[in-house]
């Protein structure tokens, strides 16, 4: 166990010198590009005034909103945002409605289904078509970064990855939402990490009596083949897992360890960070270019170091599997066996309802990895309550701010609520 032990932290500090060697070498030929992202400022029209789901974007277009606060049972206090009702489409505030939760991806929040106009951003659309909105916004990001004892500048305060959001965040988010609405289960619509985390909790028959029916956008779950260049250079040079050695706990993307980091990987030739949406997520067909300023100005949220290094093992290692801590020693503290647990997403329950989209372009619910998950998923769940929805032009983002998306994505999922 103790050579173990050496050899793994040996390992480590080997990769770590290679990485300080890459990135002292990038350097030198990493200007011009961190130059030409720079620019993402220049093409945007400033904008002094924050974007939030209640204050900026539902009072803007008339829309009531309120602001509540949930704490999960390992103390992260959170902010959950609700759209009662619309302002057209018909009915009234009095209606019973069902309610609808939208859970956000990676480094983003939930202002990020309310980007564009009533007419094309997902929370409106809904709160127009007779639905109670409701939003949620993980630890960590700007509206959620209270706790009962702890505060950000703790280093323990960002011990967590996504399975703690799968185990805390997510419970505590659906069962407010169905202690407020009467006891209505919750129809759930996942982007990106917002779909991991549902799928974990099914996979372990979790949540399963608070869940009416759940719409997966871009699922992410196997992530062995993801054809995202950026993200694959980052795992193979351990890089989540140097800034954690280096102490850094927390990740901002707009950030200055964000700075260092594409300072580094930028040095690549094969990475174009000009386009940073399409070297991490694939080329967006359809994105307005007011819309992308404002997710670079307002969406970006922060994470956890620790949560990047979660999601890099998935990428070096076949099937979904709780974080790994580095050693048999440690795996056996916190698991009771040598290895990570899987979430075995076979065993998820056949009779939920679930609405599954994704695109060809997009490089990390990229197709060979999406279409794992579809045969693990749909080889025995009742064909009535399995639907796919495939966009061959589609990539990562399009699918939450992309200005064709009420048509090709949005209308055939409210259909599908209306059917469960």
């Amino acid at each position: 166990m103790i050579l173990h032990h050496l050899m793994a932290r040996n390992l480590f500090l080997i990769n770590f010198m290679i990485f300080s060697f890459v990135f002292n070498s990038c350097i030198a030929h990493s200007w011009q590009n961190i130059s030409s992202l720079d620019n993402i400022g220049q093409r945007c029209t400033p904008s002094n005034h924050p974007f939030s789901v209640c204050k900026s974007e539902a009072a803007a277009y008339g829309y009531p909103c309120e602001d509540h606060t949930v704490t999960t049972e390992d103390g992260y206090i959170l902010s959950l945002k609700r759209i009662p009702y619309g302002i057209s489409g018909g009915g009234n505030s009095t209606e019973t409605r069902q309610p609808v939760l939208l859970f956000h991806g990676l480094m983003v929040d939930s202002v990020s289904w309310l980007l564009g106009t009533p007419k094309q951003s997902l929370g409106f659309i809904l709160a127009d078509g007779g639905f109670d909105v409701w939003f949620a916004n993980t630890r960590g990001t700007n509206s959620s970064r209270n706790h009962t004892s702890l505060t950000p500048n703790d280093p323990a305060y960002w011990d967590w990855t996504w399975d703690e959001l799968a185990a805390y965040d997510l419970p505590a988010f659906l069962q407010f939402v169905y202690d407020h609405t009467g006891g209505q289960k919750v129809h759930y619509i996942g982007h990106s990490l917002g779909t991991l985390i549902i799928l974990a909790a099914f996979s372990e028959n979790k949540l399963l009596h608070l869940v009416r029916s759940a719409v997966l956008l871009c699922p992410i779950a196997y992530l062995s083949r993801t054809k995202s260049k950026l993200a694959r250079l980052a795992t193979q040079i351990l890089l989540a897992e140097a800034f954690h050695f280096l102490g850094y706990r927390e990740f901002n993307p707009v950030g200055p360890v964000t700075h260092e980091i594409l300072l580094l990987i930028c040095g690549d030739p094969e990475i174009d960070c000009y386009d940073l949406f399409s070297a991490v997520a694939g080329p967006d067909c359809c994105l307005n270019t007011s819309t992308v300023c404002a997710f670079w100005q307002h969406a970006t949220q922060s994470t956890s170091i620790k949560n990047l290094i979660h999601m890099s093992q998935m990428i070096r290692n076949d099937g979904v599997r709780r974080y790994d801590y580095g050693s048999v020693m440690e795996n056996m503290k916190h698991y009771n066996q040598p290895r990570p647990p899987l979430y075995n997403l076979s065993s998820i329950p056949t009779h939920v309802p679930m609405f599954l989209t994704h695109g060809g372009q997009d490089f990390l619910g990229d197709v060979p990895d999406t279409r794992h998950l579809l045969r693990t998923l749909v080889r025995n769940h009742d064909s009535d309550n399995m639907e796919v929805l495939y966009v061959p032009d589609y990539a990562h983002a399009d699918f939450v701010i992309g200005f064709n998306a009420p048509q090709l994505v949005y209308k055939p999922m409210v259909e599908f609520f209306q059917r469960h």
